[in-house]
């Protein structure tokens, strides 16, 4: 055979054999290593040493579990003020602040308008699952994507985000814009219920747990401690009026307390029981079972607001035997929800975070009783005294509309009707506020920069001014002292480390097991979360992703 046709046909055969050696091409998508499902849980008004203070009690499956198999972030603060709870969920999930994501508290009020706005008010919906306000709700008012949002954009809407709650704000903020739903709990008819936001009728999984009516099942088990009343040595002792607040229909705040009595169809005093803890991660299992999550090509999303311990912790403040009781019930359906996860997604398969938007002050009464100095700032009463200095100099009544949020909200609209000097009416508050004795600094919010405070202080109220929804003038009260609330229990939105310095722990895939010391933000959270699934930081990010808690 002719050596040149010999080569050709070798050539050929050799040709065909790669061709039919080569994978045929398939629609298949090239996945990148990411978890199943990610948990992101906030606790209401976890104070930082909440893990420590009550860790002897804690069980090895729930924050234990977390701390020993997982990494903790030591010093994490709250880069701003007023430390509430619409702004920590905001700022958890869109690594921003109020400057930029524009949540400046639970309520604020809109500059232009002289109006008050809630976080998530929203009249162009309306319930589903209900017939009742408190349905009006949506995440229209966050002005920024969350990372959650950018799960969503990333996946290109394949991902399942989903988010629950009992406060409205707890389970809509997080979820984000893009959100497949979010459910919280309507007080009017013992019900879930979510908005025409999402959906028009709720999913027959959610419509089943509503059947069977979860908050008065809790609630007809009653609340008595978990453990021995006389083995709480953490809290003051139980009946402590002076501290505590007692629930209506009783004559003292102390155990065991009467649920199944004091119940009467009012479904939301589960709220302030543990039990409303309970009832959430019992709905956040009923979703990862029902929506299949973890079960899909791309990552889905489940966040999770534990309310019940910010009710508990107003009401009874931290040094309770009600407070400790509502963390040790806590870590054990925590410990029962990891577990649950483990069987249902698979350990290693998800990751789950822990943090929480803001802590809480100690009753100022407690305090004062043990020598510490605090007190209650009658913020009303300051109100009232301002608006009749203001009137007695300008003549003009009513020219500041209220001093929420620790914020001079002035009355816009007679200013400008009235041709006032705006400059000067500040100078004239500032002056008149920094001579109350509770009060540390009257900060002008446009001139934050130049003031003549520490420089923490000064960052915080520049990253907490949102101009279109702040008051002009930031009060930052003395340590230890808070407004109004009330003599029992607590409150908080303040600077300081009991409101701002809060847990955050990480665990499962992507997760180093460790800890770290140096200080850390709320915001980095979000970018740190983006960084685990290779997405884009939300779009109002000024966070840094937290380096040493990834294995990447």
């Amino acid at each position: 055979m002719n050596k040149r046709l010999l080569l050709a046909l070798s050539l050929a055969t050799f040709v065909l054999a790669s061709v039919a050696q080569t994978p045929k091409a398939t629609n298949a998508v090239s996945v990148l290593p990411r978890p199943k499902l990610v948990v992101g849980i906030m606790v209401d008004q976890m104070r930082w040493d909440y893990l420590y203070r009550f860790y002897d009690r804690y069980s090895a499956g729930g924050f234990k579990r977390m701390l020993n198999e997982g990494f903790t972030c030591e010093n994490t603060q709250i880069p701003y003020i007023p430390t509430f709870t619409a702004v920590g969920h905001s700022t958890v999930y869109t690594g921003s602040v109020p400057a930029i994501h524009g949540i400046a508290g639970n309520d604020f009020i809109d500059q232009r308008t002289g109006k008050m706005m809630y976080c998530a008010g929203d009249t162009t919906v309306s319930a589903v699952g209900s017939t009742s306000k408190a349905g009006q709700m949506s995440p229209r008012n966050l002005l920024t994507s969350t990372v959650t949002d950018e799960l969503k954009l990333a996946t290109n809407f394949r991902s399942k985000v989903i988010g629950i709650a009992l406060k409205d704000r707890g389970g809509i903020l997080p979820a984000g814009h893009a959100a497949n739903a979010a459910y919280w709990f309507d007080d009017a008819n013992g019900s879930w219920i979510s908005s025409t936001y999402y959906m028009t009728d709720l999913p027959a999984w959610v419509k089943s747990f509503n059947a069977g009516k979860p908050a008065q099942k809790y609630l007809d088990k009653d609340w008595n401690t978990l453990y021995p009343i006389e083995t709480y040595v953490q809290s003051a002792p139980d009946n402590s009026p002076r501290y505590e607040g007692k629930f209506g229909g009783t004559d003292a705040p102390t155990f065991p307390i009467k649920t199944s009595a004091l119940y009467k169809g009012n479904a939301g005093m589960v709220r302030s029981t543990p039990f409303g803890n309970s009832m959430t991660l019992d709905l956040a299992k009923a979703a990862v079972d029902a929506e299949n999550l973890g079960k899909n090509v791309v990552t889905d999303f489940l966040a999770v607001s534990l309310s019940s311990t910010d009710y508990v912790g107003h009401q009874f403040g931290p040094n309770s035997v009600e407070a400790e009781d509502t963390y040790l019930r806590l870590d054990k359906d925590l410990a029962a929800f990891l577990t649950y996860l483990d069987g249902k997604v698979g350990k290693g398969n998800y990751t789950v975070f822990l943090t929480a938007d803001h802590g809480a002050a100690h009753n100022p009464n407690f305090l004062i009783d043990h020598k510490i100095p605090a007190g209650i700032w009658n913020a009303s009463a300051a109100t009232t005294l301002l608006n009749k200095t203001l009137e007695d100099k300008y003549k003009v009544k009513n020219l500041v509309l209220s001093l929420n949020n620790y914020q001079v909200n002035f009355n816009n609209a007679a200013i400008t009707s009235e041709k006032l000097n705006e400059d000067a009416l500040k100078a004239d508050c500032m002056l008149l506020l920094q001579k109350q004795p509770e009060i540390a600094y009257a900060v002008d919010m446009q001139h934050a920069q130049t003031a003549t405070i520490p420089e923490e202080l000064r960052q915080r109220i520049q990253n907490g001014y949102n101009v279109e929804r702040s008051g002009t003038i930031q009060i930052v009260l003395k340590p230890g002292w808070y407004d109004g609330h009330g003599q029992t229990g607590t409150t908080h939105g303040t600077w300081n480390p009991y409101d701002a310095h809060i847990p955050l722990l990480f665990m499962g895939w992507g997760i180093k097991h460790g800890s770290i010391a140096r200080e850390t933000y709320m915001t980095d959270i979000a970018p740190t979360v983006a960084q685990l699934l290779h997405i884009q930081a939300p779009n109002g990010n000024i966070g840094t992703a937290i380096g040493e808690v990834l294995k990447q």
